[in-house]
């Protein structure tokens, strides 16, 4: 699995390999029950095995984006919901400095619902 995962980075063309490297690490180092597994093809994050957060890139623009799972209960202006029900994601410009204060803010308030009990985790 792990050598899945650094194939998927490693073949991604900059800027959007450093990007998403640079966005694993923020996103691995937002609390020590945070793992990173492969599902469909993509990095997907787990808060104690209950995923919570996917990278991805868009398929038209090609830029990356986070993909919170459980977006319908996180309120904040840069998350778009699409016409998915359940979540949301965060566009990422790979050609700019992250903000990270920003992303870290989302990535907690996600984390939070794991932590408070909005969502259960068995």
């Amino acid at each position: 699995m792990v050598e899945q995962l650094q194939k998927y980075y490693l073949n991604q063309e900059e800027p959007n390999k450093s990007c998403l490297l640079a966005l694993r690490d923020i996103i691995l180092n937002q609390d020590t029950n945070v793992t990173e597994t492969q599902k469909w093809g993509m990095p997907c994050f787990c808060y104690k095995k209950k995923m919570f957060c996917y990278l991805w890139t868009d398929k038209k623009t090609h830029k990356p984006y986070i993909l919170m799972v459980e977006g319908q209960y996180l309120d904040h202006p840069d998350l778009e919901q699409g016409d998915r029900t359940r979540m949301k994601i965060l566009k990422v410009d790979p050609n700019t400095d992250l903000p990270v204060k920003k992303i870290d803010d989302i990535l907690q308030k996600a984390l939070n619902l794991y932590r408070h009990g909005v969502i259960t985790i068995r």
